[in-house]
């Protein structure tokens, strides 16, 4: 049967799909809420696929499958599916560390340990923990708060009655109450294994509570001794949480989420919070092989965080709304308040994730870094190419004096200072940005194509908005260039890019590389025609004090201050000096009355 004809059977009906080639392996499991209106999408004229998806499509040569009873149920095949045959089409997770997770185990008096490995022994597992140092200041705070065994030996009450152990050194440091010789009742030492799961679980506000409640009727009974205790268990645990995590004052039971999607990768950050306490928080990274709608990658990032850490709170905090609903589970878009704090926490871990992410991968491969840059730029702005050769334009003048532009240029994303150029505007008088703009940029390229017209970039950035732009574009339309390149401005204010025709400024993500190249360029422009316009307005303030000096000229003014250092040192010296210097004691006697008035 033909594929086509195979699809046109798929139920109406929420479920997973499977692509395979001809050989039989997956290339692709997808999750729908109507199955026979998703994959038939697939199919449709090429035109309106983009490319991987395309060529996703032209390996295909049979698809099946899997009738499910909800959306969430989808999602959560899809994700095992997914695991199970890693399809190289998919999104596919990019941490593959394995994370510590905090073990407290199924024995008669347990143990509380960590461990990089989950066993089906009965065990309990919390976590996992992306810090390595959170989760071993936690077993800290466990070891000064309860006296628990550290050993291996298997303690039950038989072998306490049969005298089968003798303590050890913790027991006599006292870091071990001796339960291996009948130091502890079990129903007490159960208990502090209670308070401790109750700690993981983010229990830590009602444990202070309890802790409080226990101080004050101890202190009622005069017992002051076991008041202090309880004082001291309160104040390490109240210190413990103001360090480690972040603590809210609503008390939240909430998990939260944000994504950031770069090409063809995103970057996640969850949060677990409980009791308004933040007790995990987990980065994750996906690769993405085909292009997909953020609401699917979340989706997605979901279900992965689900598999790890079971059901998630009933409410779920995100920066958008999946594409999957969820029985029993809230998804809320925070507009102000402690939740939207937490959220605005989460995406600045997701983008340090991801900053460390690209900073590995300058180190490891600049080259490849830098087409990566690029490739984000061409997509954001629409571009056919790629911006490989980039030159910003920027105009400096102060009340109309010294008017210049700079003109910096970037290949393959980075600076390229030996291509910079400085112009002093010489058509237009006075402070007007638009003509100075069009000045520039017509001789800027009316040289260019006369000297090197291969060399010509593909981007060109204007410093300013709409008047800028327009007349740089006139100036690029008189040179017959408009269809050879791509011109845009860069406004500062709202850092919005500016089209030619287009009445709507485009914004680009604020986090992206794409807009940080372009916010670099515009920068580094606006620094080298600044640092040209201050050497011109001192020139001018150099000419202005001393030429003014009825007797001297350019090279009189070249040698006093080669001889002198500055206008200044001039000024301070004496009359017989500068008479000395001079040969000439009425010109020496009249240029210091003019310095020094």
């Amino acid at each position: 049967m033909d594929i086509r004809e195979k699809i046109a059977t798929f139920p109406h009906s929420p479920g997973v799909y499977r692509y395979y080639d001809s050989e039989g392996k997956i290339l692709y499991v997808g999750k729908a809420k109507d199955l026979h209106k998703r994959v038939a999408q697939y199919f449709v004229p090429a035109e309106r696929l983009n490319t991987k998806t395309r060529i996703l499509v032209s390996k295909i040569a049979d698809a099946q499958y899997s009738v499910v009873d909800s959306e969430a149920d989808a999602l959560l095949l899809e994700n095992n599916l997914i695991k199970q045959y890693k399809p190289k089409y998919n999104i596919l997770l990019k941490d593959s560390k394995t994370y510590p997770w905090i073990c407290v185990t199924a024995e008669e008096y347990p143990r509380v340990f960590l461990t990089r490995t989950l066993k089906k022994d009965g065990s309990r597992y919390f976590g996992p923990y992306s810090s390595v140092m959170h989760a071993r200041a936690l077993l800290e705070l466990f070891s000064e708060l309860y006296p628990l065994r550290s050993c291996r030996l298997k303690i039950t009450g038989e072998a306490i009655l049969r005298k089968k152990f003798r303590p050890c050194l913790e027991f006599h440091i006292g870091r071990c109450k001796g339960c291996c010789v009948g130091g502890v009742s079990l129903q007490e030492y159960n208990g502090w294994i209670d308070e401790i799961s109750s700690l993981l679980k983010g229990g830590a506000r009602d444990l202070i509570k309890h802790y409080r409640s226990l101080m004050g009727e101890a202190a009622e009974r005069l017992d002051f001794e076991q008041a202090a205790v309880y004082k001291e268990k309160m104040e390490r645990l109240e210190g413990h949480y103001a360090k480690s995590v972040v603590s809210s004052a609503s008390g939240t039971d909430a998990d939260v989420f944000s994504l950031l999607t770069d090409a063809g990768d995103a970057y996640g950050n969850f949060l677990r919070v409980r009791g308004g306490a933040i007790v995990q928080s987990i980065n994750l990274g996906f690769k993405m092989n085909i292009e997909e709608e953020k609401e699917a990658i979340l989706s997605e990032f979901i279900a992965e965080v689900q598999s790890k850490f079971g059901t998630l709170a009933k409410e779920v905090i995100v920066p958008f709304m999946p594409d999957v609903e969820m029985d029993g589970t809230e998804f809320r878009i925070p507009a102000k308040g402690d939740k939207l704090a937490l959220l605005e926490l989460s995406a600045r871990n997701a983008r340090e994730y991801r900053a460390n992410n690209l900073r590995q991968k300058e180190k490891a491969d600049p080259g490849e870094y830098r087409t990566k840059i690029m490739e984000d730029l061409r997509k954001a702005l629409g571009m056919k190419v790629l911006p490989q050769h980039m030159e910003c334009f920027d105009n400096s003048n102060i009340q109309g004096t010294n008017p210049v532009a700079s003109c910096v240029v970037f290949r393959d994303g980075v600076p390229s200072k030996k291509d910079y150029r400085r112009f002093k505007i010489k058509t237009v008088i006075g402070a007007n940005d638009y003509a100075s703009m069009k000045e520039v940029v017509n001789r800027r390229y009316a040289r260019m194509l006369e000297e090197a017209p291969e060399d010509l970039p593909q981007l060109v950035v204007i410093d300013g908005g709409k008047g800028q732009l327009d007349f740089a574009y006139q100036a690029l339309q008189e040179l017959g260039l408009t269809d050879k390149l791509t011109v845009i401005g860069l406004a500062k204010r709202l850092e919005e890019v500016i089209r030619v025709g287009d009445p709507y400024p485009l914004f680009i993500d604020r986090d992206s590389l794409a807009l940080k190249v372009l916010q670099q360029i515009r920068d580094e422009a606006h620094r080298f025609g600044i640092t040209f316009h201050r050497n011109l307005r001192s020139k001018a303030q150099i000419d202005s004090a001393l030429r003014s000096i009825k007797g001297v000229g350019e090279r009189l003014e070249q040698r006093l201050l080669m001889h002198y250092g500055s206008v200044a040192r001039i000024a301070a010296t004496s009359q017989e000096d500068l008479a000395s210097f001079l040969g000439n004691a009425p010109l020496a006697k009249r240029i210091l009355e003019s310095l020094q008035l």
